[in-house]
């Protein structure tokens, strides 16, 4: 399910240029007239999917109630010759979390919950343990706005064959620790919507899948639209990687990505939210609701450099756009993204049945979005620009001096050191160095095979900033006008002799049965003074994460760094002699 992780990998991918031309583009487009978005977009998408390694996709542009356009390209079913339509159902992952976060809105406005008092107050048996005495509850509507401080996911079960029900994550929490105070900083959190899909089980008694369609799904005219672990059906789309079928495994964690659609069930949705909450004069949200959702929550979060959220949405402001309201997805292979111009009443959703190798659905709904924002206000065609080209240069002292260190990231341990008018690190077998720009910003450069530098258009369109924020070095990303946490500085913590003792290879003995995402290769290290949690996913081509971890008792560390993922707890225990690491519902025994 897509974060800010998706920007994150993808910054660090190589594009080619596309081949061929788009449609010649008309002096003037009559206002309303969408024949040049249909044609130029369809252009755009065969030319980065066929780039981009993705086999099918379907998209939908919503003016107000009206359907613009509509179409698919590529394969839902490449074995079959079965083409992608706008009837096709794709997983549309973290989209799901609108849906969840709606229902949690309709029970608000019933009057069976109050969003900001305590979760416990409606589940009663949800506990987790917390090392801030002084913290604020554990509430709806910091879980909606991913500032409940909860672990961003129980990894283990999450994607099997058969998941045990997602319900029963309320028990296995009791023994974890959450990894922020509340409303500490945003930390995007798949179990968080899990636990309110567990809340409104109980409140409405109901199972989840069928409240969702009779409450939402059906009364939005989403016909071929259902929560489901999996995804089956003769509408249903395959699953796809290198142009290769895979096999899209069960999800347990339903509320939060567990929605299967095709793109005109979305722009149902669309439609409702353009409509202030109506259906085809049925409400489904009363207004001040659906604005309550749709306004930024998390203005005072220090920590929320460049992030905003609503109740479920993510907002960013683009240039030739306006102000965006936005929600991705992603699963194991499936892509999604789901876009609102309130200000304009226009929509884009976008389904994928493969991973793009770049920005591909990003690209085209920004593309998509500022065609119809001029036609739609009678405005002139945007013009075809290239992006300028950043010049780089060498770093200076002072630079070096600044952005020198060693940074707990998402993507795990990055140490950058200086290296002639460089810094230098290496970032999963690659080499990278940090050059300077005119705009104060540090570039990315890459190094192939480690020995020769490039400068390949997606890299020359980040920027990394160095800042102080609430008393924490953040290192920032800058891409496509948006800003986000991409790691904090930090320094060495003492590693006790008993941790130090358990330092080795590690494997798991309580995988779930047919378990998707296998780590592999764990282990803790010690590492330029940090004790360190190592793993692989090679199925998923996840290899040699690293993370620091800093101990805060004799038996539990925390991830250092800030953000999804971080600063949650590694235990260490010891079981009829042997040397265990708990972490993220996996119980690891030392070899």
């Amino acid at each position: 399910m897509k974060t800010y992780l998706t920007y994150l990998s993808a910054i660090l991918l190589l594009l080619s240029g596309c081949a061929g031309s788009p449609p010649l583009k008309p002096d003037t487009v009559q206002r309303g007239d969408y024949s040049y978005l249909k044609a130029h977009l369809a252009w755009l998408i065969e030319q980065e999917m066929s780039e981009q390694d993705v086999e099918g996709l379907s998209i939908a542009v919503v003016d107000d109630q009206q359907v613009v356009w509509s179409q698919g390209f590529g394969y839902a079913d490449q074995a079959r010759q079965i083409a992608a339509t706008p009837e096709t159902v794709y997983r549309v992952g973290s989209i799901s979390k609108l849906f969840t976060d709606t229902l949690v809105m309709q029970l608000a406005e019933q009057g069976k919950l109050d969003i900001d008092r305590p979760l416990q107050t409606y589940l009663p048996n949800f506990a987790i343990k917390s090392r801030f005495p002084e913290a604020g509850p554990i509430t709806p509507r910091n879980i909606m706005t991913h500032h409940s401080g909860l672990p961003g996911d129980r990894g283990n079960g999450m994607w099997t064959k058969t998941p045990a029900p997602f319900s029963q994550l309320v028990g296995m929490l009791k023994d974890e620790y959450v990894a922020y105070p509340p409303n500490r900083i945003w930390a995007y959190s798949n179990l968080g919507i899990t636990l309110l899909g567990t809340m409104l089980e109980r409140l409405t008694g109901q199972d989840f899948s069928s409240y969702a369609d009779r409450q939402l799904l059906k009364p939005l005219g989403m016909t071929n639209a259902a929560f489901s672990l999996g995804i089956e059906g003769e509408l249903a789309s395959k699953a796809y990687k290198n142009d290769q079928e895979k096999t899209e495994v069960a999800l347990r964690d339903m509320p939060a990505g567990g929605l299967n659609a095709n793109v005109l069930d979305l722009s149902r949705f669309i439609a409702m939210v353009l409509a202030d909450g109506k259906t085809n004069g049925r409400l489904i949200l009363k207004p001040e609701t659906l604005h309550e959702m749709l306004r930024q929550q998390n203005q005072d979060v220090a920590l929320d450099v460049g992030t905003k959220t609503g109740l479920g949405w993510f907002f960013t402001s683009k240039p030739g756009i306006g102000d965006v309201a936005a929600h991705g997805g992603a699963t194991l292979f499936h892509r999604s993204l789901l876009t609102v111009l309130p200000e304009h009443k226009l929509g884009v959703v976008v389904l994928a049945n493969s991973p793009p190798t770049g920005d591909l659905i990003d690209k085209i709904t920004d593309k998509a979005l500022k065609l119809a924002v001029a036609i739609k206000n009678g405005m002139p065609l945007p013009e075809e620009t290239e992006t300028p080209v950043i010049e780089t240069r060498g770093l200076i002292p002072q630079e070096q001096q600044l952005a020198a260190g060693q940074y707990a990231t998402a993507l795990g341990y990055i140490k950058l050191t200086a290296d002639g008018d460089t810094l230098t690190t290496e970032l999963n077998g690659n080499s990278m160095d940090l050059v300077g720009r005119d705009d104060g910003k540090f570039g990315i450069r890459y190094k192939l095979l480690g020995l020769i530098p490039l400068q390949p258009k997606q890299l020359t369109e980040v920027g990394v900033s160095v800042r102080h924020v609430d008393g924490h070095d953040l290192a920032l990303a800058h891409w496509q006008g948006q800003t986000f946490v991409l790691g904090e500085k930090i320094q060495p913590v003492p590693i006790p002799a008993s941790m130090r003792s358990r330092l080795g290879e590690y494997e798991i003995v309580n995988l779930a049965e047919g378990e998707a995402m296998v780590p592999e290769k764990c282990a803790l290290r010690e590492r330029d003074g940090f004790l360190m949690l190592e793993y692989s996913i090679p199925t998923f081509d996840i290899n040699n994460l690293t993370f620091p971890i800093a101990p805060v008792s004799e038996n539990a560390a925390v991830i250092l760094g800030l953000g999804r993922g971080m600063q949650e707890t590694v235990r260490l225990e010891t079981i009829n002699g042997q040397d265990f690491v708990a972490y993220s519902g996996y119980l690891l025994r030392k070899k």
